[in-house]
């Protein structure tokens, strides 16, 4: 049974005060416990934005797949005519609308198969694709119908569960993927599972009793928007929490004791070669003596031109002046502290996590 846009509307004003409020409370409560664990916000990382562009590129796709120039053609609605109305006056009016006034090779087998009342509501169900073309189908045999029909309506929602075990994958992710790779393989799966579900149980023979176009329940239609609808809400809910807890914004996770150790390591031997060059620097400009006399004179300048300055008028008056109270030389001393702190705190830090 297609659900109505009345039906959502009730029930998000139902459930919407009860919901809301909560998932407001655990995204705070979440977001208190990350600054609580002293994680820094950060930028989104590099791999974490390829996977960002996937799923909105997903989501824009399923989005603009709502739309009905992408739907499949309602002869129906093409042509503005009942349930009940005639075969041949159907298919009249259907080739009034093709170019060159012909029908298809698809509209000669949906005619063909247009045999009753059954074969219309089957249509309503399962769309035009699979009344035409199931070779096996039968309307005495409903079910069969919904067999030939299951590939095309899980198809979906395995490139969806494909593309969402890419993205939260610990090899393109990391921990920001593995994170929400068990709930939303479930949230896939259970999509999946209940759009076959839904096509399965499906009232179709309601729809005998609608006397007019506009009482029908075109069903094959509105599952496939609510189908898109729904994948496209999921990957964009997915990118969502990506996002937040890839720059720690909420939902972050603190790195394992293991990763805390890697990245100490990685600081230390990054620091420990920018040593290690510097020493080879200074050696070299020791060793050789074109280099050795060059930095003996270039110091010997620098004494003598300090030296020089030092001995300036404005120079000395300047340095009373600073030694007056007109300027503060704890306040000085106090901002040198501050930003050697400043300097020294990443290394710090790390050494400390």
């Amino acid at each position: 049974m297609a659900i109505s846009w009345d039906t959502i509307r009730s029930l998000a004003l139902f459930f919407g005060p009860i919901l809301l409020p909560k998932a407001m409370a655990y995204y705070r409560s979440a977001k208190n416990d990350t600054r609580k664990k002293s994680l820094r916000i950060q930028p989104v990382p590099p791999s974490i934005q390829v996977a960002l562009g996937l799923l909105s590129l997903l989501s824009f796709i399923y989005i603009v797949k709502t739309l009905p120039f992408f739907a499949p053609e309602n002869i129906f609605a093409r042509t503005d005519s009942r349930l009940q109305i005639p075969v041949d006056v159907l298919f009249n009016r259907l080739s009034l609308v093709r170019p060159g006034n012909a029908l298809t090779s698809s509209d000669q087998a949906l005619r063909a198969k247009f045999v009753n009342m059954e074969s219309r509501l089957l249509y309503l169900q399962f769309g035009p694709d699979v009344l035409a073309e199931c070779p096996f189908c039968s309307v005495d045999e409903p079910r069969t119908y919904f067999y030939y029909a299951l590939p095309t309506l899980i198809w979906p929602h395995i490139v969806n569960l494909i593309a969402i075990t890419a993205v939260t994958s610990p090899a393109w992710t990391g921990r920001h993927g593995r994170q929400w790779r068990t709930i939303s393989t479930i949230a896939a799966g259970v999509l999946g599972a209940l759009e076959v579900y839904l096509v399965s149980s499906y009232s179709y023979q309601a729809n005998s009793r609608a006397l007019r176009l506009h009482d029908v329940d075109m069903f094959f239609w509105s599952a496939r928007n609510y189908r898109m609808l729904a994948l496209a809400t999921l990957d964009a809910v997915l990118g969502w929490v990506l996002y937040l807890s890839s720059t720690n914004r909420a939902f972050a996770i603190p790195p394992t004791p293991a990763e805390r150790v890697e990245t100490v390591n990685r600081v230390l031997m990054t620091t420990k070669s920018t040593i290690s060059a510097l020493g080879i620097v200074r050696n070299t400009s020791l060793r050789d003596e074109d280099l050795r006399s060059r930095s003996h004179a270039y110091w010997a300048h620098e004494v003598r031109l300090m030296s020089e300055v030092m001995e300036d008028r404005e120079v000395v008056e300047s340095v009373n002046d600073a030694l007056s109270s007109r300027i503060s030389i704890q306040a000085i001393t106090e901002d040198a502290e501050a930003y050697a702190k400043t300097v020294l705190q990443p290394l710090t830090s790390t050494n400390e996590g």
